[in-house]
C-alpha cells in the first residue's frame, strides 16, 4: 500500500518558467513609483543590450526589460547575468533584484509518418534567466565596463529631431485615421479611427508618439486585423487585459523606432494589472505574444544578431 502511494504521488518540480517570471514581475510592480517614463538616450545606450557582449535583447524580451527598468528608475539599458558578471569580480548589490527574461530552447524529434517516411518536428520551450541592471551592480571593474559599452552603442547615435521624424513617418504610415482635438486619447473600433489631443498639449514630441503608438496597439485588435476582443469595460478583466497589450505593445516600439516609452502608473491601472497576472500566470505569455504580434503588424523587428535572451512569442 505504502509502495503504491509512492508511486501515485507527484514529484514538486519547483516553479514554471511563468511563475518565476510572474512572480518576479508582480513583486516589482507592487514596488514601483511613478511616473515611469524612460526617455530615449541614444548617447547612453538605448536599446536593451548585454553590458559584456553588446547583444541586444530580442522578442518580447525588451517589455521585460523596460519594466525593470521603469520600476527600479534606472536609466541604464545594460544587463547581465550573475554568472558572467562574477568571472569579471562584478556581484549584484545587497538587497538588488534580477529581471527574468525567457532564453528560447530549440527541440526537434524525428516521428514516424504516412508512407513510413520520418519527418522531422521541431519546438521550442522557454526558460527563465535572472539578469541584473547595471545599476545594480558593483564591482572594481564596472565603471570601465559602462563606460565602454556606452560608447559602443553611442557610436551610430542619431539627434533627437531626426529618430523622432523616423519614427513619425512610420507610425503615420499606418492605415487607421487620425482625428485630432479635445482631451482625450482613444482608439474607437466602430469606426475604425484613433482621437488624439492636438500635438501642442502634449509634454514632448516623444509623448507624442508613445500615446499614438498605444492608441496604434489598440486598433491593431480589430476584427478587420487581429481580432482581439476590444469590447471590455473599465475596470473588468476585458479591459485590463486589451490595456496590458497596448501598452507593452507601445513599449515595443518605443524600444524599434527610438522614442522612448511611458507606462501608465496610476493606482487603479496596476492593481487591475496585477489582479490579472495573480489570476492566471499564462495571461502574461498570451499577453506578451499579442503585444509582439500588434508591434509586427506596424513595424517588424529590425534583422538584427540574435542574444541569449531573444524569445520568439
Amino acid at each position: 500500500m505504502a509502495a503504491s502511494k509512492s508511486r501515485s504521488r507527484k514529484t514538486y518540480e519547483g516553479p514554471t518558467a511563468e511563475e518565476k517570471i510572474v512572480t518576479s514581475l508582480i513583486a516589482l510592480l507592487e514596488a514601483g513609483a511613478a511616473p515611469w517614463r524612460r526617455p530615449w538616450d541614444g548617447t547612453g545606450g538605448g536599446h536593451h543590450v548585454n553590458l559584456i557582449s553588446g547583444h541586444r535583447y530580442r522578442g518580447a524580451n525588451p517589455i521585460l526589460l523596460t519594466l525593470g527598468l521603469h520600476i527600479r528608475g534606472s536609466s541604464l539599458p545594460f544587463w547581465c547575468g550573475f554568472a558572467e558578471a562574477k568571472k569579471l569580480g562584478i556581484f549584484p548589490r545587497k538587497g538588488s533584484k534580477s529581471v527574468h527574461i525567457l532564453r528560447p530552447q530549440l527541440h526537434s524529434r524525428e516521428e514516424p509518418g504516412e508512407g513510413g517516411e520520418v519527418t522531422l518536428r521541431s519546438w521550442a520551450s522557454y526558460r527563465p534567466v535572472a539578469v541584473f541592471n547595471a545599476a545594480d551592480l558593483e564591482g572594481d571593474s564596472l565603471a570601465g565596463l559602462i563606460d565602454a559599452r556606452k560608447v559602443a552603442e553611442g557610436v551610430e547615435a542619431k539627434p533627437e529631431p531626426e529618430r523622432l521624424e523616423a519614427a513619425e513617418a512610420v507610425l503615420a504610415a499606418w492605415p487607421v485615421p487620425v482625428s485630432f482635438g479635445g482631451d482625450r486619447a482613444c482608439y474607437l473600433p466602430a469606426i475604425d479611427r484613433i482621437q488624439l489631443p492636438d500635438r501642442a498639449s502634449f509634454h514632448s514630441p516623444a509623448a507624442f508618439c508613445a500615446t499614438w503608438a498605444h492608441e496604434q496597439i489598440h486598433s491593431t485588435g480589430h476584427e478587420s486585423r487581429l481580432k482581439r476582443d476590444l469590447g471590455g469595460a473599465f475596470g473588468k478583466a476585458r479591459y485590463a487585459r486589451e490595456e496590458l497589450v497596448a501598452e507593452l505593445g507601445a513599449v515595443l516600439l518605443g524600444d524599434r523606432l527610438e522614442f522612448g516609452s511611458k507606462i501608465e502608473s496610476h493606482a487603479a491601472y496596476l492593481g487591475h494589472l496585477i489582479e490579472l497576472l495573480k489570476e492566471s500566470p499564462k495571461v502574461l505569455f498570451q499577453v506578451l505574444s499579442e503585444a509582439r504580434q500588434a508591434a509586427d503588424l506596424i513595424c517588424t523587428e529590425p534583422a538584427l544578431h540574435v542574444s541569449a535572451g531573444a524569445i520568439s512569442a
